[in-house]
């Protein structure tokens, strides 16, 4: 029973929107972002108490307390790289078979315009070799997570849920 707390509680907290990491992003943005995440919210297929066995650390690689000054200024190459690896998650065919087409294709229209403004953005090549290290390392984790696990109901639920945390930590 505490774990089903513990899983409502987590929940509550990653759908209450983050505050920026100080990236100064313009507002259309954050509403893009809040489409995003509102699509992934709608792809929800079963409960995800059914899934607290499934559940698995991915170990986001950034957290509030170990962001660098280096990193804050290279907010929209951070946005841009993890926005990416989200995409290209959603695009496999095994994501089809997971999702509704329907909803899929809404969620990575949404991921594409986005994906699309932070290119505009970016004025300079920032050097993002370490962050999309991490980025591929903690997708990498997740790809793996996801075929031991066989693309299993539950295990894209555990994915769908762990990409709306690290959306709300953007």
């Amino acid at each position: 029973m505490a774990q089903i707390y513990l899983l409502v509680a987590g929940v509550m907290l990653c759908s209450i929107p983050a505050y920026s990491l100080g990236w100064n992003l313009p507002r259309s943005h954050s509403q893009e972002n809040k489409d995003v995440f509102q699509h992934l919210e709608q792809m929800q297929r079963i409960p995800s108490q059914w899934c607290l066995k499934d559940r698995t650390d991915f170990k986001f690689p950034w957290k509030r307390e170990n962001i660098t000054p280096i990193q804050v200024t290279q907010g929209t190459c951070h946005h841009h790289l993890m926005l990416q690896q989200i995409f290209n998650l959603f695009t496999t065919e095994d994501s089809r078979a997971a999702w509704s087409n329907t909803l899929l294709d809404k969620l990575l229209s949404s991921l594409h315009v986005r994906l699309h403004r932070l290119e505009q953005m970016k004025k300079d090549h920032l050097d993002c070799r370490d962050l999309g290290r991490a980025a591929r390392e903690y997708f990498h984790g997740i790809h793996v997570y996801l075929k031991a696990k066989e693309y299993s109901p539950c295990a894209w639920e555990v994915v769908r849920v762990e990409i709306k945390r690290c959306l709300s930590l953007m």
